[in-house]
């Protein structure tokens, strides 16, 4: 295991551990083991963690090809994963969209404000009309009985088809910068084409995210690979850290979400 962390960070050794964990169950039982939705930096955990082993197996799943959060898939090698052994429900809300428009962040409070955890549900996907949200089985009934109202609209649920899901393809532009460093507050600068003056309250107040985690410490360094987000500003992705200029600078690759 120890080679598996010096790949990530300390504070994400304890759900490297858990990850075993579910894999050792998988292998022990010779039984599937389903976990809960995963950010995208998790499913790369999952995946380095479950490496490419014989007797227990992986398949990821969240409702589509173009899905973000996703459930994991343990299973032994004699089985054959069919989609419902994800436990996916799918659901559409409506609501008066002549009179009330509803952003990503409004459906995330008020999921949360019933006492679910983030884990229980995947993507939410936001459209001019209605509002769809990948959620665990086991969370279905609970959702379509108390998702009653979202900020102030009265709002109604209902279960939908996978087919029915709302594919979103994002598109990205690359571009490369120079940062004097590698701390958080530089890198998300010169992303975003701020000061660093403009972009350390944004840290402090905690609307930047690193890896779907909030960072709130200017001095936080960012690694090749990390996804990056500001609030209001968008979501970017360090793909490379491509070495030194003369002037000591480092130099990076950013894809940024249009």
């Amino acid at each position: 295991m120890n080679h598996i962390y010096q790949h990530f960070r300390p504070e994400e050794r304890q759900f490297i551990e858990k990850v075993q964990e579910w894999k050792d169950q998988a292998e022990a039982n010779y039984a599937p083991k389903l976990t809960d939705f995963l950010d995208p930096r998790e499913q790369d955990i999952v995946q380095s963690v479950a490496g490419a082993g014989e007797e227990v197996l992986l398949q990821f799943s969240g409702g589509g090809d173009s899905a973000e959060r996703k459930r994991a898939l343990f299973y032994p090698s004699y089985l054959e994963p069919r989609q419902d052994d994800f436990h996916l429900s799918f659901l559409e809300v409506r609501y008066p969209a002549k009179f009330v428009s509803l952003d990503h962040r409004n459906v995330l409070g008020a999921l949360m404000s019933l006492g679910l955890k983030r884990p229980k549900f995947g993507d939410i996907l936001v459209g001019s009309e209605s509002v769809q949200i990948i959620a665990a089985k086991e969370a279905e009934d609970y959702i379509m009985m108390n998702l009653t109202e979202i900020g102030r609209s009265k709002v109604s649920v209902r279960k939908i088809e996978m087919t029915d899901i709302v594919q979103q393809q994002s598109e990205e532009e690359t571009f490369s910068a120079t940062v004097s460093s590698l701390r958080i507050d530089a890198v998300a600068a010169a992303v975003y084409k701020q000061s660093r003056q403009k972009i350390q309250p944004y840290i402090s107040n905690g609307l930047v995210k690193v890896n779907w985690r909030i960072v709130d410490q200017n001095s936080f360094e960012c690694r090749e690979g990390d996804t990056i987000s500001v609030r209001g500003f968008g979501r970017s992705k360090l793909t490379a850290i491509d070495g030194k200029t003369k002037k000591d600078k480092w130099r990076i690759t950013v894809a940024k979400q249009k």
